[in-house]
C-alpha cells in the first residue's frame, strides 16, 4: 500500500513520531503508544469482539481517592459503640439537627445528610449500597491498596481487571474508543495486555496531531470510510498498513469525542469537579460512542484532620453529581444501559483520632446506580464490636462485586478475567 516514495510506516516510526494525542499530561492518552507496543499481533489474528458480549451496555466507574470514611457515609446511628468511638465526628440519628438520612427498611443505618442527592436515587429504587466491602490481609497504603483494587490481585502486580476484561473480549485490533478515562493518566484498572484506554482531562485537548508532524498525513473522514474495506484487506498483508489504519482510527475517535462533548447537556450539571467529569461521560454516551467503560476520579478523601466539614463537602459533591448524571441519562433514555459503580481503596479506622479526623482503615461500602441494580442496602454492615485491631472486618470481598459486574452486566467470563471463581450474589435485579 505504501511505496518507497510514500511514508515508510514502521513500528519504530509509529512509536517515536508517527502519531500523538495532546493532553495535559505528557504520558496521556496512553492508547497510541502503548497499544501499538502491545498489539503487534500475528497477521490475520485480529478480531473486533467476541460473540455474546453485550456491546450496548456501559459501565461507569467512579473512584473516590484517598480512602472514603464509610462509617460517616453509611452511618450506623443505631450503635452506641459508634458514638463512643466517635464522640465528635459521629453523625447524629435521623430527626436531630444535621442528622443522618433514614434509609427505608434499614434498622439503625442511614446516610450522611450531605448525600441527599444519592438518597433521592435510593428512594426511586435505582441505587444500592454494598456494605462492608474489602479483602483479606488489608493493606493501608494508598498506593498498594489501590493497586490491589485496580488489579484484583492481592499482590497488586497484575494488569488491570477492566483491562483484562477488554483483553478477553476484544482480542486483536486496539480500539481507541473502548475505554475512556477522564484524568491526567489512565488508571491501572483500565490497562490490559493489548487494550489500553484513552485518557484526557479536557476533550478539546484530545486531538489528532499527525499533521503537526507531517501535513501529508491529513485524510478526511469520508475518505477513511470509503477506503475502510481496502485497508482491512491490506491489514492482512502488512503490519505497516495495520499501524496506519490504527492511527487513522485514533484520529477519527478524537474528532468524535470532541464533537460529542461540545454539545450542551440535556440537564444542568453542578459546577463541581466530579460533575464536570460525569458531564463529559454523559455527552459521550449520548453520542452513542462504542465505549464500554468510562472511568472518573475524585480525590481528597484522606481525612486525617478536621474531617467533618471537608468530608461533608466531598459527599455533597458526590451525591449531587451522581444524581445529575442519572437525570442526564434519563433524559437521553439511557438509564437502562448504564451501570455506575463507586468505590474507594479503603475505609477509615473506627475510632476518631486526636486531630478531629480518621486514619487509614479497611472495609467500606461500595455504591451502584442504574435501573438494573438491586436497590437499598446489600449485604451486612460490618460489626462495631468485633474488630481487627480497631479496624472493621470486611463481609464482602470486592472481587465478588467485580465478578457480578463482569458476568451479569458485561457478559464475560469472570473466571478468565479475575483468574478464579468467586461465589457471588448478583448486584442486579433478578427481573
Amino acid at each position: 500500500m505504501t511505496g518507497h516514495n510514500e511514508h515508510p510506516w514502521s513500528r519504530r516510526l509509529f512509536l517515536q513520531q508517527g502519531v500523538t494525542l495532546a493532553s495535559l499530561a505528557a504520558t496521556t492518552p496512553l492508547f497510541i503508544e502503548q497499544s501499538a507496543r502491545g498489539v503487534m499481533l500475528p497477521l490475520g489474528s485480529m478480531v473486533s469482539s467476541q460473540a455474546g458480549v453485550p456491546e450496548d451496555r456501559v459501565l461507569v466507574v467512579v473512584q473516590l481517592g484517598g480512602g472514603n470514611d464509610g462509617l460517616n457515609t453509611v452511618v450506623p446511628y443505631g450503635s452506641a459503640d459508634y458514638y463512643r468511638l466517635r464522640p465528635q465526628l459521629g453523625i447524629a440519628a435521623p430527626g436531630r439537627n444535621n442528622g443522618a438520612l433514614a434509609i427505608d427498611g434499614a434498622d439503625g443505618i442511614g446516610l450522611n445528610p450531605a448525600m441527599s442527592g444519592f438518597k433521592e436515587l435510593m428512594d426511586e429504587g435505582v441505587a444500592g449500597i454494598i456494605q462492608g466491602v474489602g479483602y483479606p490481609n488489608p493493606n493501608r497504603s494508598h498506593f498498594s491498596s489501590m493497586d490491589i483494587w485496580h488489579s484484583a490481585d492481592p499482590d497488586g502486580k497484575n494488569n488491570g481487571w477492566i483491562g483484562r476484561y477488554f483483553d478477553n473480549t476484544c482480542g486483536g485490533t486496539p480500539n481507541p474508543e473502548v475505554g475512556v478515562a477522564i484524568g491526567r493518566q489512565a488508571p491501572l484498572a483500565m490497562q490490559g495486555a493489548t487494550q489500553l484506554p484513552v485518557s484526557f482531562e479536557r476533550a478539546e485537548l484530545f486531538r489528532w496531531m499527525g499533521t503537526d508532524l507531517d501535513p501529508n498525513l491529513e485524510r478526511p473522514y469520508d475518505e477513511i470510510a470509503r477506503t475502510a474495506h481496502a485497508d482491512a484487506v491490506e491489514e492482512q498483508r502488512s503490519q505497516s498498513a495495520f499501524l496506519k489504519r490504527t492511527t487513522l482510527d485514533a484520529r477519527v475517535s478524537s474528532d468524535k469525542v470532541r464533537r460529542a462533548v461540545a454539545k450542551a447537556p440535556l440537564v444542568t450539571y453542578p459546577g463541581s469537579n466530579l460533575a464536570g467529569q460525569l458531564r463529559m461521560v454523559g455527552a459521550m454516551i449520548r453520542a452513542e460512542l462504542p465505549t464500554r467503560v468510562y472511568y472518573v476520579t475524585l480525590g481528597g478523601f484522606d481525612t486525617h484532620a478536621n474531617q467533618a466539614g471537608q468530608h461533608a463537602r466531598l459527599l455533597e459533591q458526590v451525591g449531587n453529581a451522581l444524581n445529575t448524571f442519572y437525570r442526564d441519562l434519563k433524559a437521553q433514555g439511557n438509564t437502562d444501559r448504564v451501570l455506575t459503580m463507586v468505590f474507594s481503596e479503603f475505609g477509615r479506622r473506627v475510632a476518631q483520632n486526636g486531630s478531629g479526623g480518621t486514619d487509614h482503615g479497611t472495609a467500606a461500602p461500595m455504591y451502584v446506580i442504574g435501573d438494573m441494580v438491586r436497590p437499598g442496602l446489600l449485604g451486612t454492615h460490618p460489626s462495631l464490636t468485633r474488630l481487627d485491631g480497631g479496624d472493621l472486618i470486611h463481609n464482602t470481598d470486592f472481587r465478588t462485586v467485580y465478578a457480578s459486574v463482569i458476568e451479569d452486566w458485561m457478559g464475560a467470563d469472570a473466571g478468565q478475567v479475575l483468574g478464579g471463581r468467586w461465589k457471588t450474589e448478583s448486584i442486579l435485579r433478578t427481573s
